[in-house]
């Protein structure tokens, strides 16, 4: 039996739970009117609800990095699946709006511990490289699935019981990868096997932990998205904007200059200046900001201008399902056969071609021939670009830097649905009608995957060995570990 057989329900419960994750950004994507109208929140309060979990989930997310490669991924692991259980009891059970904000704030900051500690043991179960690359492939994919998942449940258990259930999928979750956790391999912060005592690394293998830059990270990370977020009610020359954004923005400068200064820094400066890893992040961005802005923009023309229900609003987006999921099982296949820089091209190119499809939206759009065709375009496409680029972006990384590579990844799908869609919904709240606006910022992001996606195209001529994935040759390991040092 292969190592990749053998592994088979330890990678599953991690999938899920990568999964559950991202599922657990949506959860309250379609029926947050609901829970505004029991609330009697304002746009204040929306807005805010709308954003907690991905506002602590991304701001932590390279502190959760540098913990797993410290402590190991299996203990990381189960601190996270332990606070996001809790958490979304909490928000079930919540009797108001404070208690289910700072609820969902909780669920994020677990979300950021379980995130790379996943990664972080998916590398000690598939330790071969051209395993590993095949798991990350399929890593990928999981990700644009769970937020699929999220939308489309969302709806349906809102409409048939109460929002309140939908957070029973991340305490099942929670309390499945709690009980089966011990199953999972240990490894030392170097991805070994442990030669100390099980879970307690000796100390002069564990990575410095930088409290410093991790606080000016997560502070600046977490005022900027907010300011991005409250573009979308405030404006962007709002103080209500501008400060949160000129904050966030002189926070993560002061992070910039610490790390140069730190010995072992959170995040090492020449981490992002391989360009295979950089422009993989791009891509990350990009797909994972025209998705979002799909669902959104699509559930609210479908409810405010077509007066679809909350139920049939999910249920339009069942073939976009059924496309990402056919999708994701051809992905890792393709990137095996042809590259990751060839699928991760190809998916953004099928990807624009979905949203500007969509950029043809008109108030009275048919939707199996006005939006359908971009409902199965853009997920086939995302479902490949999310599983190349997960390949590029955490390729030639040494194990003692698995959680750092997942952490960074894991961002840069947060980042992206905040930044991306707060500036297409800016782009188009300048049009003067309200469908007019949502044609203009799906036409945006189309052209904005057209451009990652040659922006990709143009790695296998820079960097020829990205096409084919030769990192596991030795001295391009060795010229990898004294970059990143």
């Amino acid at each position: 039996m292969s190592v990749a057989t053998a592994d088979r329900p330890g990678f599953a419960l991690l999938g899920g739970v990568q999964a559950t994750l991202i599922f657990t950004i949506m959860i309250l994507s379609v029926p947050l009117p609901l829970v505004a109208r029991e609330f009697g929140l304002g746009p204040s309060g929306v807005l805010l609800l709308s954003a907690a979990y991905g506002l602590s989930f991304s701001a932590l997310l390279l502190l959760g990095g540098r913990l797993t490669d410290r402590h190991g991924g299996r203990r990381l692991l189960r601190v996270g699946l332990a606070l996001l259980g809790a958490a979304s009891i909490a928000c079930a059970l919540a009797p108001g709006y404070p208690v289910l904000l700072a609820s969902r704030f909780a669920q994020g900051v677990g979300a950021a511990l379980a995130a790379p500690a996943a990664v972080a043991v998916v590398r000690v179960l598939r330790p071969e490289p051209a395993d590993y690359r095949r798991a990350m492939a399929a890593w990928g994919g999981l990700s644009v699935l769970g937020a699929t998942a999220g939308n489309l449940l969302s709806g349906a258990v809102a409409a048939w019981v109460s929002w309140r259930w939908l957070f029973a999928v991340p305490v099942l979750v929670a309390l499945v990868g709690l009980a089966r956790s011990g199953s999972l391999p240990l490894a030392d912060p170097a991805g070994r096997p442990p030669a100390d005592p099980p879970g307690r690394p000796s100390a002069d293998r564990r990575p410095a932990l930088d409290l410093p830059g991790a606080a000016l990270a997560a502070a600046g990370v977490c005022a900027a998205s907010y300011g991005l977020v409250a573009s979308t009610e405030h404006g962007w020359r709002s103080p209500g904007t501008l400060l949160p954004l000129a904050a966030g923005l002189a926070l993560l400068l002061a992070f910039a200059a610490v790390e140069r200064r730190t010995a072992d820094p959170l995040l090492p400066p020449g981490f992002l200046a391989d360009r295979r890893r950089a422009t993989a992040l791009a891509a990350v961005m990009a797909t994972a900001a025209g998705t979002a802005l799909t669902f959104l923009l699509l559930a609210l023309y479908l409810q405010q201008v077509r007066g679809w229900g909350v139920l049939a609003t999910s249920a339009a987006f069942l073939p976009y399902a059924a496309a990402l999921l056919t999708a994701g099982r051809l992905a890792g296949p393709l990137t095996a056969r042809y590259g990751a820089v060839a699928v991760t091209a190809g998916g953004l190119a099928f990807a624009a071609a979905g949203l500007g499809l969509l950029a043809g939206l008109a108030s009275g759009s048919d939707y199996a021939t006005g939006l359908l065709p971009g409902l199965l375009l853009l997920p086939a496409g995302a479902a490949a670009a999310f599983a190349g680029a997960a390949v590029l972006a955490t390729a030639g990384v040494p194990p003692e830097r698995t959680g750092l590579a997942a952490g960074v990844l894991n961002t840069a799908m947060e980042l992206g649905p905040t930044a991306g869609v707060a500036a297409l919904m800016a782009l188009a709240a300048t049009r003067p009608s309200v469908v007019g606006g949502y044609a203009t910022a799906f036409a945006a992001a189309g052209a904005a995957l057209a451009l990652t996606a040659l922006a990709v195209a143009t790695l296998a001529r820079a960097t020829p060995e990205a096409a084919t994935e030769t990192d596991t040759a030795p001295e391009r390991t060795i010229q990898i570990k004294e970059h990143l040092s």
